[in-house]
């Protein structure tokens, strides 16, 4: 019985269900295929032994139904003698026989009904197994793809965040350029007749413009290097 509870719980185990649960997905799988593998040999033992116990069985029922047609003739020799007490002897003889015959068919019926559950188990355990064995095929080659894309990703992250990191200095450079050019540029439109004042803050102005060229230049020069 407990065979066959371990056998009815493999048999109704879903996968998917088990891999949702499951730490080491992989390790699952595989411990699963050999507990189906193992209960698979276990049952296919049992089967063997129920198959011999037939054969047992059915050699019992067959030697008592002999015995008992042997001692039927006895009586019916004992009968041809006149001898009725003999003949009453070889008879009870003939039924017990005949009685033992009996028993052994009921427990032979019975063993036929749990040889068949047996085949029938094994075959759906069989089954069972092959499906369970491509299904794990085919998720361990999904679980092992799902880790390599998620490595792949987490890698062109980090080059992303890299060329990022890279990069910004530059553009806040180039914003900081571009926004004094601006303000250079408007300085020099509203130039009417300027005066002493504003042309130091057009010299300023450009002085600090070719700074900030000249960092930025610099800044590149060093990247270029480190590169």
């Amino acid at each position: 019985m407990a065979l066959m509870e371990r056998v009815a719980t493999l048999l109704r185990a879903n996968v998917n269900d088990l891999i949702d649960r499951a730490e080491d997905p992989e390790k699952m799988l595989k411990q699963l295929v050999l507990d189906m593998e193992n209960q698979l040999l276990q049952v296919k033992t049992q089967v063997a032994i129920a198959i011999a116990d037939q054969h047992l069985l059915d050699k019992k029922r067959a030697e008592h139904d002999g015995t008992a047609a042997e001692w039927k003739r006895k009586a019916e020799l004992a009968v041809n003698k006149q001898q009725d007490d003999l003949a009453r002897a070889a008879l009870e003889r003939s039924l017990s026989h005949q009685q033992m015959a009996e028993g052994f068919a009921r427990q032979l019926a019975e063993q036929n009904a749990e040889a068949e559950a047996l085949r029938s188990t094994y075959a759906k355990l069989q089954g069972k197994l092959k499906e369970t064995e491509s299904q794990c095929e085919m998720l361990v080659a999904q679980h092992r793809r799902a880790k390599m894309v998620g490595k792949a990703n987490a890698a062109r992250g980090a080059v992303e965040d890299k060329a990022t990191a890279r990069t910004s200095p530059l553009g806040r450079f180039k914003a900081r350029i571009q926004n004094a050019e601006a303000e250079n540029h408007a300085g020099k439109a509203m130039l009417e007749g300027d005066t002493l004042d504003d042309r130091f803050h057009v010299l300023e102005r450009d002085e600090q413009v070719e700074r900030l060229l000249g960092e930025l230049k610099e800044k590149q020069g060093r990247m270029l290097e480190a590169g």
